[in-house]
């Protein structure tokens, strides 16, 4: 992957002169060499989910999106209308993300692409003196989380993963009172994600369209033919690319009920499931369950991908403490009494734009980001660890002091992954 030094990229004093970042903490607020009129220019890669990017940083003023990027060249177009129509100016459309890497006066890079591209993207861009905004879950594997995790530190660039809720007011809220003793002490967690997920089918090799660039669309990933039920969706039930339900929505639910129960990392790891409901070429479950030991605390997250099971009508996530329980039915919550009354409900915002708004602050005013990437590649971890114990049909066990998979060398051998030759992450 080609390495830049960030001070080849010094537009503002501002992005060069931030002070080390800690863990959770953001740059020191430098707002001499930054106006408050100033804004922060970007590029958007990945223009599905970027398209939600594109139109929450275009309702804020504070941005300024001078680049859309995607390999499809069917989606640039509309994202450069969108962008236009919007701002009054025309973004430049480009494929290749490094374009926009290679231009100094850019500030930051909002990364929507498909899960293998999140952290070889995200350490490229800190390389080159860019911020970044990542999607979830931010890392394919283990060894990309601590990479992405040691390039924000060192580049000492903001790094916001995006688990937009950890920016609600409403889920803030809820984790506060949870914290606080609300419910009293806290014993588990339990995380669910239900939906209704047709059959991907079989693929077939066929030519690649001509509006997609699929050698740069795989990218990091080592090279494997491409097959016309793949792209743009499905590569998220192929190990080789995605992360399956766990990492794809599983992340969101994980997050909140680590950051409630506030525990870091878990002792035991187990999941349980598989492909049930359609023969076809899906590696990952449809169904299951993964469940986390933290020592004195636990939590779950139970997920049906192709069964919405509509009358459960369950939460994201809820808390059970010694004096009753907290829901969190996105973006509300409820709390109830141990006899399942009802005693306090609150609700609020939504969506991606006080993320994107915390993420300028974090850079301009030297705010806390509220996804720092350290503190939720912790979350993003325990998926990948959810994965590794479905993948290996048994538990998995980890050691919190080192950070790592403690004696088993079968687990450990799916910690990181292959790279295509010149792709390897370098920090």
């Amino acid at each position: 992957m080609r390495h830049q030094n960030p001070s080849t990229f010094p537009r503002r004093a501002f992005l060069q002169r931030g002070a080390g970042l800690g863990a959770g903490l953001a740059l020191s607020p430098l707002l001499s060499a930054y106006g408050v009129n100033d804004q922060l220019i970007i590029g958007v890669m990945g223009l599905e989910r970027g398209m939600d990017h594109v139109k929450a940083c275009l309702d804020i003023p504070g941005f300024r999106i001078a680049y859309v990027c995607d390999v499809d060249a069917d989606r640039l177009d509309q994202a450069v209308k969108a962008v236009a129509n919007k701002s009054g100016r025309k973004p430049a459309a480009v494929r290749d993300f490094r374009k926009i890497l290679d231009d100094k006066t850019v500030d930051a890079l909002t990364i929507a692409a498909p899960n293998h591209w999140h952290a070889p993207a995200a350490i490229l861009a800190c390389s080159a003196g860019k911020h970044v905004y990542v999607e979830k879950p931010g890392s394919h594997n283990p060894r990309e989380g601590e990479l992405l995790v040691a390039a924000a530190r060192k580049h000492r660039r903001v790094v916001q993963m995006g688990n937009q809720r950890r920016s609600w007011p409403p889920i803030q809220e809820a984790i506060e009172k949870v914290r606080a003793g609300a419910i009293g002490t806290l014993r588990y967690a339990r995380c669910w994600y239900a939906n209704s997920r047709p059959s991907i089918g079989k693929g077939k090799p066929a030519p690649v369209p001509p509006h997609l660039d699929y050698n740069l669309w795989q990218g990091p990933a080592p090279e494997r033919p491409y097959k016309d039920n793949l792209i743009h969706y499905n590569w998220h039930w192929h190990w080789h690319w995605g992360n399956g339900e766990l990492g794809n929505n599983g992340v969101h639910a994980l997050d909140l009920a680590r950051w409630g129960l506030g525990v870091d990392y878990p002792r035991l790891v187990s999941f349980t499931g598989g492909r049930y409901h359609y023969d076809d070429d899906q590696e990952t479950p449809d169904t299951g369950t993964a469940v986390y030991d933290f020592g004195g605390v636990g939590a779950s997250w139970e997920g049906s991908s192709c069964h919405p099971r509509r009358s459960e009508n369950l939460p994201i996530a809820a808390f059970y403490g010694d004096g009753g329980s907290l829901a969190i039915e996105d973006p509300a919550y409820v709390i109830r009494d141990l006899a399942g009354k009802e005693v306090a409900r609150a609700t609020g915002p939504a969506g991606d734009r006080s993320h994107f708004v915390n993420f300028l602050e974090a850079i301009r005013d030297g705010k806390r980001a509220n996804s720092e990437i350290e503190e939720c590649q912790k979350s993003a971890l325990l998926c990948h660890l959810g994965n590794i114990a479905y993948r290996l049909g048994r538990a998995v066990r980890f050691d919190p002091a080192s950070k790592k998979i403690s004696g088993d060398k079968e687990a450990e051998g799916l910690w990181g992954r292959e790279y295509r030759p010149g792709w390897e992450p370098v920090v």
